[in-house]
Formats: C-alpha cells, sequence, structure tokens
C-alpha cells in the first residue's frame, strides 16, 4: 500500500511539474500598421492564443484572423474577404524557439524568436527580435519586426496598391502565465 501511495504521489508531482513549465496566454496582443502614400491602415488582435514550453523555450502562437479590429468597418471587410480570405485561411501560426531561453535571467533581456510563421497558406522562416521577462509567475514578450506582403501571396489590386505598404510593421505583447489543466 506504500508503494501505491508513493506511485500516486510521484505522478501527481510530475504532473505539477510539468504543468509549470508551461506557460500559455489567450489574451496576447499582435497589431500591424501599414504606411502607404494614400492612407495609413492599422489593425489590433487581443485575442491572440500562445504557449510557452520553459523546459526547452519552443513557443507557438495562433491568431484567428478575423480577431483584427480595424478603425473602419470596410477596411476590415476587405482584409478578411480580398486579402487574407479569412474564410479559406483562418489563422496565422508561427512556431518556433526563442534562442538561449536557459539562460534568461529576471531581468528585461533581448532576444531572437526563430522559426516559421504560416499566413495566407504560405509559410516563411523569420527570425524576430524580441524582449522577454521570465519569472516563476510570468513571461512577458515583446517586439516588433517587418513582413514582405509578397512572402504571403497576398494580392492587392492595382487600384489600392497605394493605399497598403509592401512591408507591414508588425508589434506583439503576450503576457503569459503558468499554465494550469
Amino acid at each position: 500500500m506504500k508503494n501505491l501511495y508513493a506511485v500516486l504521489i510521484c505522478l501527481l508531482l510530475v504532473n505539477i511539474t510539468n504543468a509549470q513549465d508551461r506557460f500559455l496566454t489567450k489574451n496576447g496582443e499582435v497589431a500591424f500598421f501599414s504606411s502607404a502614400p494614400m492612407e495609413d491602415i492599422k489593425a489590433d488582435n487581443n485575442q491572440v492564443l500562445s504557449i510557452i514550453d520553459a523546459t526547452k523555450g519552443n513557443i507557438a502562437i495562433s491568431i484567428l484572423m478575423k480577431s483584427f479590429m480595424f478603425e473602419k468597418a470596410l477596411m476590415q471587410e476587405h482584409f478578411n474577404e480580398n486579402y487574407v480570405e479569412s474564410d479559406k485561411y483562418p489563422k496565422a501560426i508561427f512556431k518556433g524557439d526563442i534562442l538561449n531561453f536557459n539562460n534568461l535571467t529576471e531581468s528585461k533581456t533581448k532576444v531572437e524568436v526563430k522559426g516559421a510563421i504560416s499566413i495566407h497558406g504560405k509559410t516563411k522562416e523569420i527570425i524576430v527580435p524580441a524582449t522577454i521577462t521570465k519569472t516563476k509567475e510570468s513571461i512577458l514578450l515583446t517586439g516588433e519586426f517587418f513582413l514582405k506582403v509578397a512572402d504571403f501571396d497576398i494580392k492587392i489590386p492595382k487600384v489600392v496598391v497605394k493605399n497598403i505598404a509592401k512591408d507591414i510593421k508588425v508589434t506583439f505583447q503576450f503576457n503569459y502565465k503558468p499554465y494550469q489543466k
């Protein structure tokens, strides 16, 4: 009977330890900004799901494209229907690694996040500069980078080509908490 209790306690501790090795956010923030001669376009999404495996520094991010909110409803409609085709490609996905994750301290640190981003059915390898603050209770990851619209086979009609930048500035902020089952 003592052996059974010992095994159960060990299994419980393994589950608790594994849960503390993963950090999750369901309300990460991603925004993009397009500055072009005719107009600026900005969209925000604060319903981004992301998880970090703190044992390896792996990161995964899932962005529902229809959750981007624009200042003008017509911009949002065009974004979803004509450009990213949200019904056909509902999510943008990033899978990668936070480089040198195991060497982080509790102070704010500059890092690189390396991985593959998939948007509009196309995948591209990227390296993103970021800032991370890691404690036992949370991980804060922030940064910005640029994406080329052409890399993801997003077609911009000639009539609005001056309204949309070729390089889109993307900013992000994720505040992760320990994953609780």
